[in-house]
């Protein structure tokens, strides 16, 4: 991704593809600690578990259990359909766009490394617009996560993710697919700044070091700094948006984010961050791992 001189070898439709496949692969594997995070982040100060005043999820590795005894392994995977349909979106505009985008900044005819501020913009550009078009995806995903082990006799809200979408348009209107827009513009277009613009730059400065090439342990240290990068910036958006998905008593994002910080405190804007980490940085290993051997593969056939 930053040898801009290869960027015109591959179709937007092969990138695209190429990016699509990617991320769902890598939703695929990391879905479980997605879940625990959502968890965790809608998690508020005063929930307990057993015992009074016991937070009933605490850490990734403690949520993933609670969750797999209480409600079974494949509940950690709830979501996942509606993840796919996410990554598929989502992933393949964000990625797909963005080499596109930065030609179109620098020109046809530019000859080098392209400036470390226009890659930023490039992916903010990008991240905003497939989140726009795959926000209803990422709406069902969460609601579908929050939902916790029930007590006897109390129903589902929804059956799956087709229903999930059916019973929102039906009960809350078709507007109500893009709830969470605004603080998931701003969560998406973020992270993916961190996440492209991060692996971009560090695979670029991996490869002048002496002895480092274009191989998978480039691309598994971009994609770990890539992680990173965008778990420290994006975390507060991130749990502004959780909780405006999974919880409709808020207002808006300004009211979500002020009642967050008056009733838990600053800290609360961070919680779940080590699974974020965990599964940003794995997630962004395995999708830049698989991105970069999908996109060799394309170029052999081209």
């Amino acid at each position: 991704m930053s040898d801009f001189k290869h960027v015109t070898e591959i179709s937007f439709a092969g990138t695209f593809a190429c990016s699509a496949f990617s991320a769902c692969f890598a939703e695929l594997c990391t879905i479980p600690l997605d879940t625990a995070k959502v968890r965790l982040q809608l998690q508020k100060r005063g929930s307990i578990g057993n015992e009074v005043g016991i937070p009933k999820y605490r850490g990734m590795l403690g949520t993933v259990v609670t969750i797999a005894l209480e409600e079974g392994l494949i509940a950690l995977w709830k979501g996942i359909i509606p993840g796919l349909h996410r990554q598929c979106i989502y992933g393949g505009l964000r990625i797909g766009l963005y080499d596109p985008v930065k030609i179109l900044f620098v020109g046809n005819d530019f000859v080098g490394d392209v400036p470390l501020f226009q890659k930023i913009l490039a992916a903010l550009i990008t991240g905003a617009i497939a989140i726009a078009v795959a926000n209803p995806t990422d709406l069902v995903k969460v609601r579908l996560q929050a939902e916790g082990k029930l007590p006897p006799g109390v129903p589902r809200r929804y059956a799956g993710a087709l229903d999930a979408y059916y019973t929102i348009v039906r009960q809350e209107g078709l507007a109500a697919l893009w709830t969470g827009l605004c603080p998931n513009i701003a969560r998406n277009a973020i992270i993916n700044a961190a996440e492209l613009a991060s692996y971009d730059q560090i695979k670029q400065m991996i490869l002048k070091i002496s002895g480092f090439t274009d191989n998978i342990l480039t691309h598994l240290l971009a994609g770990l700094g890539a992680g990173f990068f965008a778990v420290c910036i994006g975390s507060p958006v991130d749990v502004v948006k959780s909780r405006m998905m999974g919880d409709s008593t808020y207002k808006s994002t300004f009211d979500c984010f002020f009642k967050t910080l008056k009733n838990e405190g600053p800290f609360a804007f961070y919680k779940g961050f080590f699974p974020s980490f965990g599964r940003l940085g794995s997630w962004n290993v395995i999708m830049f791992l698989t991105l970069e051997q999908a996109k060799n593969y394309f170029r052999r056939i081209a």
